[in-house]
């Protein structure tokens, strides 16, 4: 039964990028892109709107659960290039779940008077292990939880933007001639982790009414939205407080940018509110992703242990969770996260964009318009990753390393667990 309307599928796809991401990485744009961060947003933006072009049309022929993983297989069929994808977008919620935790961890620390590397490593650790618990013992209690904390997160950055809004100094916004574009892009790449969330309105196709016209709508319109969001967040931080102060709190930036109309209450409220949208984050991220393992499991790609459930909860998907979890934010610092997290989910795009365009006459999309989606998504993954060659050698090698593990279990896997490479183990 279809019971989702045009205003609930955009509040899935706004509630899926106004996550932990902009508490997370609004500090790191500021370190590369400085006076143009507001520029760094709307480049991002403008790959996630082409991007969204794809995922509109594919929704709308392949209504499915299965969102991402069903366009992939539609594409390109049932073979090591899907498996493999399937299994990176699996490990990339991972990613992000570590990036939410970590970023909990950060505003959870002004709460103290003195921190300890062991105190971050204990929230870090309790952002992910309660929400892990919460889905074990009652899944609905996520999905009735996303709703309020969603509210409340666009309520607050509403105030923050109106009230800090006569406090801007034009002077602050006014971009450097020594600003190289290149950074400007690179920083773009680094922050677009912030905009992955609005594929998941292709996950709830098959309950949206209309779906012909409010899925297109829904996924213009989330992405739109917080494009304008986003830039008006990036103006009001960086006009009202000087970047050096910006930089020095480059982990809870937000919260330093209310502190100009708000004063220290409003660094309170920020700081409370992104403990909700990061904790809400990994909620609603483990519960997804517990259901994305278990479709997975159940096509054979990955080991069937996953797709066991009690009481239509998949246990052991969640407790695998729990442990990469754990074991990635607890061991990485949080710009390589990002930088892991938006690459992922680059490449992924990239691969969704080249699948709509493969299957463009079937799904009557326009292939200018996809061809140019392809293009900017492999463009803006091979930047990123230069800067990352050249900046940050570790996060590009775990990234790599992620790469060729989803590829070398999906092969090995296939052969020696299905005792077939290329067709599911139904």
């Amino acid at each position: 039964m279809r019971t989702i309307g045009l205003l609930g599928a955009i509040s899935i796809g706004v509630g899926g990028m106004v996550g932990g991401g902009i508490f997370a990485v609004l500090g790191e744009a500021v370190s590369l892109a400085h006076a143009a961060t507001t520029y760094a947003f709307l480049i991002a933006g403008i790959v996630a709107l082409l991007t969204a072009y794809s995922y509109a049309k594919l929704s709308v022929s392949f209504q499915s659960q299965g969102g991402t993983v069903t366009f992939i297989d539609e594409a390109f069929g049932y073979n090591l290039l899907s498996g493999s994808v399937n299994l990176m977008l699996w490990l990339s919620y991972i990613v992000t779940i570590s990036l939410y935790a970590v970023a909990f961890a950060s505003y959870g620390e002004t709460f103290f008077t003195q921190s300890s590397p062991l105190i971050r490593h204990l929230l870090i650790s309790f952002a992910i292990i309660l929400p892990a618990i919460i889905n074990i013992v009652s899944a609905s209690f996520v999905s009735k939880s996303e709703t309020l904390i969603v509210s409340l997160k666009l309520i607050l950055l509403v105030i923050i933007i109106v009230s800090g809004m006569s406090y801007v100094e034009p002077s602050r916004l006014v971009v450097p001639d020594t600003l190289e574009p290149f950074s400007l892009v690179v920083a773009g790449m680094i922050i677009f982790v912030a905009y992955e969330g609005f594929e998941l309105i292709a996950n709830a196709a098959q309950e949206i009414k209309n779906p012909e016209k409010n899925l297109p709508r829904a996924f213009y319109g989330s992405v739109i939205l917080v494009i304008i969001l986003y830039i008006l967040i990036a103006m009001i931080s960086i006009g009202t407080v000087p970047e050096a102060k910006l930089l020095e709190a480059k982990d809870y930036a937000l919260a330093i940018a209310s502190e100009p109309a708000l004063g220290h209450t409003g660094f309170i409220l920020v700081a409370i509110a992104a403990l909700l949208a990061t904790f809400s984050a990994i909620n609603a991220t483990i519960y997804g992703n517990a259901r994305l393992g278990y479709i997975i499991a159940m096509e054979g790609e990955l080991p069937k242990v996953l797709s066991q459930q009690r009481k239509e909860i998949p246990l052991i998907g969640i407790v695998t969770i729990l442990g990469l979890s754990l074991i990635l934010a607890n061991t990485i610092k949080l710009d390589a996260i990002a930088i892991i997290a938006s690459a992922s989910f680059l490449l992924i795009f990239f691969i969704v964009n080249l699948s709509a365009f493969k299957s463009r006459k079937r799904i009557g999309g326009n292939r200018f318009i996809i061809g140019a989606a392809c293009l900017v998504s492999f463009v803006a993954l091979i930047i990123l990753l230069y800067h990352t060659y050249t900046s940050n050698t570790k996060a590009i090698l775990m990234f790599i390393g992620f790469i060729l593990f989803s590829i070398t279990f999906e092969w090995f896997y296939g052969r020696l667990v299905r005792g077939h490479l290329f067709k599911r183990n139904y």
